[in-house]
């Protein structure tokens, strides 16, 4: 049998076979010129012999270990499989970035949106591929997953964009035949915990920010960019595209043929059409806004507006949050919330079920008060008998 004397006393350009009680057929060492000495298997599939290298010599690699990988690799073949053809495969297989342009070029660019797609390329060229982008997808183990999930961990929510995108691009593998079934490396990574960040204007907030938009001097467009976003509680998206071909001033609404959950109607109550009304239009210029507006033409000048209201902490898409809460503090049930912001998913619209108390809790305290002063004897307390009927 190979031992560490036999791999000791091995000569230059020579090999020695595995023999004797215990030996594993086709094992052996080989030693070239130099003083490096591997570890390989000779085996035999479909008629025809394969040679597969376990190893160089030294840790982990000894006679013992090697030996048992060559018992391994032989059950393989004994089962159908081919170890050193895996190998070759495997060599040839495409590396993550390869996998990446393929998903985006066959998948994300023409079934997801292209704001979607956009996010897509923008987390790979500056996380994913700087990380894992000239290792073999198929080559890539959830050990490799959890290392860059953990490096992200100060940002968390990024973190988790990150991994769902790696789980979704692997899954594609599998699909078109670049990593095996069942293998996606992502499963059984556990995200890390998520805060949304929930910020909704108060009245007084909103008294400051109508007078600081009455007072802006810049571009009419941007401002009325922000009223559509506080009066409608669109998207920032949805308003910076809008059309006038999609608005129905009469009926109090816009068509969009797209949006985030697909085609929406848009609901203009009377404060957006008198803010549409407002705006001039462009000759052959079909956008709202005088044209198709990126989001930096709004943010500038949001920054600067919300730093006049007293609002540094306020976002943009902080606007729609407060619609909402607006309209569940005036009792509106979440169905039909939702139907006005747009969710296509209940679960969407829940995030604002914990605000729908607050009208009860003042009509309580209020109720309360009454009771209270009653008991007290002080005015102001009118007790009515209930009444059958």
């Amino acid at each position: 049998m190979i031992t560490l004397g036999v791999i000791k006393a091995i000569q230059p350009s020579s090999r020695v076979w595995d023999q004797g009680t215990g030996a594993v057929p086709g094992f052996h060492a080989r030693r070239q010129k130099g003083d490096a000495i591997t570890y390989l298997l000779k085996y035999h599939v479909g008629g025809r012999a394969r040679w597969h290298t376990i190893g160089r010599h030294g840790a982990p690699w000894t006679p013992e270990t090697a030996r048992k990988e060559a018992r391994r690799l032989l059950g393989l073949v004994a089962t159908g499989g081919d170890p050193a053809g895996a190998k070759a495969a495997a060599k040839m297989a495409p590396t993550v970035e390869e996998l990446a342009t393929r998903f985006l070029v066959e998948h994300a660019e023409t079934k997801r949106k292209p704001a979607t797609a956009k996010e897509y390329r923008r987390l790979l060229d500056s996380i994913i591929l700087p990380a894992l982008g000239r290792k073999r997808g198929v080559e890539v183990t959830r050990a490799d997953v959890v290392r860059l999930h953990h490096a992200r961990r100060a940002t968390p929510i990024q973190a988790n964009r990150v991994l769902a995108l790696l789980s979704t691009i692997f899954t594609f593998a599998e699909r078109v035949g670049e990593r095996p079934d069942g293998s996606n490396p992502c499963r059984h990574v556990e995200r890390f915990p998520e805060r949304r960040r929930e910020r909704f204007l108060s009245a007084d907030e909103l008294a400051r920010l109508g007078e600081a938009l009455a007072a802006w001097e810049g571009s009419p467009f941007a401002v009325a960019a922000i009223k559509l976003l506080v009066f409608t509680g669109a998207r920032l998206g949805e308003i910076l595209g809008l059309e006038w071909d999609w608005v129905n001033m009469e009926r109090g609404e816009a068509r969009l043929p797209d949006s985030k959950t697909g085609a929406k109607t848009l609901h203009l109550p009377a404060p957006a059409l008198e803010v549409l009304v407002g705006l001039p239009r462009i000759e052959g210029v079909p956008y709202v806004l005088g044209a198709k507006r990126g989001t930096t033409f709004v943010e500038e000048p949001w920054r600067r507006i919300r730093g006049a209201a007293r609002l540094d902490d306020v976002r943009l898409h902080d606007l729609r949050h407060s619609f909402a809460s607006v309209a569940v503090a005036g009792g509106m049930g979440l169905p039909i919330i939702g139907k006005m912001l747009g969710h296509t998913q209940a679960q969407t619209t829940q995030r604002y079920a914990h605000l729908a108390s607050d009208p009860v809790k003042a009509a309580a305290a209020t109720v309360a008060g009454k009771i209270a002063k009653a008991m007290q004897g002080k005015p102001g307390a009118e007790v009515v008998p209930l009444r059958r009927g």
